[in-house]
């Protein structure tokens, strides 16, 4: 195998296919990206067995093809060897006993490759039935909910983004039971059956992290145990997990005792302010108390000293509301909801609240309150 290409047009391919190699595997191979050079061009694959990525760089994006082949190498040192080349044009080249030449102008390193038939089949097949959504939608649906994902190994299932879809509703839900977020989507068309799988988070992430801001969409193909998405020149594979997610669907009611709302960005900087004077002992608390048409946030650290913030809000009804919550858990959530305003529902001090656009019920977050009244 021997080839010319761009630096650039290289590096830009290598920094998607990184991703799916984990420096703390024990199995060498999945240290290591695979160069497959074929009539269509320069395919680039890694895995870590839970993710998977495969990158084309089109026959036309080569500046020379010399020979087809195939080369397995580690995967950090030539990210990290094509990073600090010059932007020309770099050679690639498979030489005598499993060593990689890679050479410019001025400089050459010389790498030892590992076996081709080591590396893992991918399995990156297609689903008859894809899912289409757009990129701009999907990077929604992750920054709105990813960061409520729970991290505890010992409840696996809340440790990804629960994707049901049923018609042409999806339903993207996370929580580490805490709290929750929940973004409904509605797809261009129907999937003949229904969709209950759960994505784990490190990998939903990697795949929007990857993906530009253009028009096109992004497809997924749901299979049993995985999902595929393909991008662009790009596939990646995620492994599904294997658990049943818990029903939420009865943790968000129909109706509210009071409903509120307030400028999101007052509110905002009201509690971030107040979170200066709470710990992570007390779990960041911070306490909402309404009197007519205002509320007080407040908070304290006994040996510190204390906060209060006064702001207006508009209220449904003259019921009053004393409750206290995570300052953290409730900036998470108003980070992810795109308003001006912000709509708060309560059912008395130890039930749930529930923050959403005024204007869309596309988006939920669900907020479980600390007992302190």
């Amino acid at each position: 195998m021997k080839l010319k290409i761009k630096q650039t047009k290289l590096l830009e391919s290598l920094n998607y296919a990184i991703r799916g190699v984990s420096n703390k595997n024990l199995i060498p191979i999945l240290n290591c990206i695979k160069f497959d050079l074929t009539a269509d061009g320069l395919y680039l694959m890694s895995t870590d067995n839970e993710l998977a990525i495969k990158v084309l760089i089109k026959k036309e994006d080569i500046e020379e093809i010399d020979s087809l082949g195939s080369f397995v190498v580690s995967g950090r040192y030539i990210y990290e060897i094509i990073k600090r080349l010059p932007n020309e044009i770099v050679n690639l080249e498979e030489v005598v006993d499993s060593k990689l030449l890679i050479y410019t102008k001025n400089s050459s390193f010389n790498l030892n490759c590992n076996k081709v038939s080591e590396f893992p089949d991918l399995e990156l097949e297609e689903h008859k039935t894809p899912i289409y959504i757009d990129k701009k939608t999907f990077k929604n649906i992750v920054e709105q909910t990813s960061f409520a994902v729970g991290l505890e190994e010992s409840r696996p299932a809340l440790t990804g983004i629960n994707f049901k879809i049923n018609g042409n509703k999806l339903e993207c839900t996370a929580t580490d039971s805490y709290r929750l977020a929940k973004k409904t989507v509605e797809l261009n068309g129907k999937l003949p059956e229904n969709v209950n799988i759960i994505v784990p988070n490190h990998n939903i992430n990697e795949i929007a992290k990857m993906l530009n801001d253009d028009e096109k969409n992004i497809e997924m193909h749901i299979f049993t145990n995985k999902v595929i998405f393909k991008f662009d020149n790009i596939v990646v594979l995620s492994r599904l997990i294997n658990a049943n997610y818990p029903d939420t669907s009865k943790l968000i009611p129909n109706d509210f005792s009071l409903t509120m709302q307030i400028n999101m960005q007052d509110f905002y900087n009201s509690i971030d302010r107040a979170s200066l004077l709470t710990n992570e002992a007390d779990k960041n608390t911070i306490k909402l108390e309404s009197k007519g048409n205002n509320i007080t946030i407040s908070s304290n650290i006994p040996e510190i000293g204390n906060v209060e913030e006064k702001l207006a809000v508009t209220k449904n009804n003259n019921e009053e509301i004393r409750i206290a919550f995570s300052s953290k858990y409730m900036m998470d959530a108003l980070k992810s909801i795109n308003s001006l305003n912000v709509e708060l529902l309560f059912n008395g001090e130890i039930k749930p609240i529930i923050l959403k656009n005024p204007d869309s019920n596309d988006l939920i977050q669900l907020i479980l309150p600390i007992r302190t009244y």
